[in-house]
């Protein structure tokens, strides 16, 4: 049906330029890149369409966020309205046709494509230099994250480093190594060229401490941990933890002093989502995520028993509660709404339960929820998402340190993130977590990973790479990890029938077990 359409389309195209060779084929009101890109305002136009699809529905505000929490050992589901492909990835069954899957595809894609015309265009564009340098640069960071997450999601993928506008330009998968190379220069470049800091206006643009986190993280993806450390140790003292924890996580407390990147969201009076791509253009840009969570709303995620008996308690032999637990998690009892309600099991949605501590409760994400100021969860929120903070930046240190045999050091940074200020946990070693050897202190390194991030982006590339290297046994509770399939997703069918190169530089078509 559709091979015909298309036939139509062109016959028609064919008739009507024979009959009519005097009519202008152009049309005058569509703006293309022969007449755009010129200047460096249009290419800083085109910087802010790249971001307009990181934030979009395809991505942050919802798509890019649900497949990382779908694929991570912190989720499970919260009852039966989990939609079937959200469901299907949960539970290791995902399928080509998958539609979260394509969304993301199609979103990195768009993205890729956008950041290649600026790039491409950049040299001959007139106007202020030094801005077009720096939208080069960022349209550089940006491709770089959008491979950075293409290659974890799915291994090979095809690399596309100038606008595609026909056919003949489709280009097969590459391998994962000749992505990463991509990914490497593109942030080598980027970070030399861009600010260290954003000033007001700006805020939510990518700075050279993003494209410096994001290279140290690349360099641990392929095993290079001392390259890594290099990288990250750039990054020691121009961030800093935050005091309170769930600074992270609330719309007044963005862009704080733990913020390394993060994409920005604004809540809408009407409270609005355009479910299609994301916001309009003239209509703030805000973020389904609390809805997908909140415990008086959807609920279609909870937290798993996993992560939930990770935290430390007295009920399982530590000296003292983590705090951490009750700022990710809200409990029966808990306070919303600025204190003015108490949250039941009655209230929250969904039937997913869970069991703490050998007891069953019914508790739900508190993380990027706007419970904390709203009656309500059926709401779009403007919370930013932090894509990279510096707790992190502590965390991967401590790992690279205990892999290069450097365990005091590697002690020394968990203890930093134990001192923020409103956690204030007791020091390694502990009596759950001795850290005498390099694989005790790997498994402080593990759990301090998830009781400090747990339900937050990239965890699951972290807990997937540990896997591989043989590091620690598959956490996955929702269904039987197969080392022979899940370590990616299936290429999207859509791309498997659009793209006649798809398999053509050797690497297979799809997926191994797809």
């Amino acid at each position: 049906m559709r091979k015909l359409y298309i036939a139509a389309c062109l016959s028609g195209a064919f008739f009507l330029t024979n009959c009519h060779d005097e009519l202008d084929k152009v049309n005058p009101n569509y703006i293309t890149t022969e007449i755009y890109f010129k200047d460096a305002e249009d290419l800083e136009k085109g910087v802010t369409g790249i971001y307009a699809v990181a934030h979009s529905n395809l991505l942050v505000a919802r798509e890019w966020f649900f497949t990382h929490a779908l694929r991570s050992p912190d989720y499970a589901t919260g009852g039966a309205q989990l939609e079937a492909p959200r469901a299907q990835i949960l539970n290791g069954g995902t399928s080509p046709d998958n539609s979260v899957v394509g969304a993301i595809w199609t979103g990195f894609y768009t993205m890729i494509h956008r950041a290649n015309t600026v790039i491409v265009n950049g040299p001959e564009a007139t106007g202020d230099a030094e801005k077009i340098r720096l939208m080069v640069a960022e349209a550089k960071f940006l491709r770089a994250w959008a491979y950075y997450e293409l290659v974890n999601f799915f291994g090979p993928v095809p690399i596309y480093t100038e606008p595609v506008d026909a056919v003949a330009d489709f280009q097969p998968r590459a391998p994962v190594a000749d992505v990463y190379a991509l990914i490497m220069a593109d942030l080598q470049a980027a970070q030399a060229e861009l600010p260290a800091t954003r000033s007001a206006g700006d805020l939510g643009r990518a700075t050279s401490g993003a494209a410096t986190f994001l290279l140290g993280k690349s360099y641990m993806q392929q095993g290079d941990y001392a390259t890594a450390k290099t990288e990250l140790e750039k990054l020691l003292g121009k961030y800093a933890l935050t005091d309170n924890y769930l600074d992270n996580f609330r719309e007044e407390t963005e862009y704080n002093v733990e913020s390394i990147w993060e994409i920005g969201f604004q809540g809408r009076s009407d409270n609005g989502y355009n479910w299609g791509s994301g916001d309009g253009p003239t209509q703030p840009q805000s973020s389904v995520r609390n809805q997908e969570i909140n415990p008086i709303s959807w609920r279609n995620l909870i937290p798993s028993n996993d992560l939930l008996n990770e935290f430390e308690t007295p009920e399982n032999g530590a000296a003292k509660r983590d705090p951490r637990l009750d700022y990710t998690v809200y409990f029966p009892g808990d306070e919303f709404n600025n204190g003015a309600n108490k949250l039941t099991e009655d209230m929250q949605g969904g039937a997913g339960s869970s069991i703490l501590n050998g007891q069953p409760i019914k508790v739900s994400w508190q993380k990027y929820t706007n419970l904390y100021k709203s009656d309500s969860g059926f709401q779009p929120a403007g919370i930013n998402t932090r894509i990279f903070r510096y707790a992190e930046v502590l965390l991967l240190l401590a790992e690279c340190e205990n892999h290069l045999g450097n365990q005091e050091k590697a002690v020394e940074y968990l203890n930093m993130i134990r001192d923020r200020a409103d956690v204030m946990m007791p020091h390694y070693p502990t009596a759950q977590f001795p850290v005498a050897t390099q694989e005790q202190v790997f498994a402080a390194i593990m759990h301090e990973n998830q009781v400090e991030r747990g339900g937050e982006e990239g965890r699951d590339f972290d807990v997937l790479r540990w896997i591989k290297e043989g590091k620690t046994a598959p956490p996955f509770t929702t269904y039987t990890f197969k080392p022979e399939k899940d370590f990616v997703l299936p290429i999207p069918q859509d791309e498997i029938s659009r793209n006649p190169e798809l398999g053509a530089g050797g690497i297979e078509r799809q997926n191994p077990n797809y």
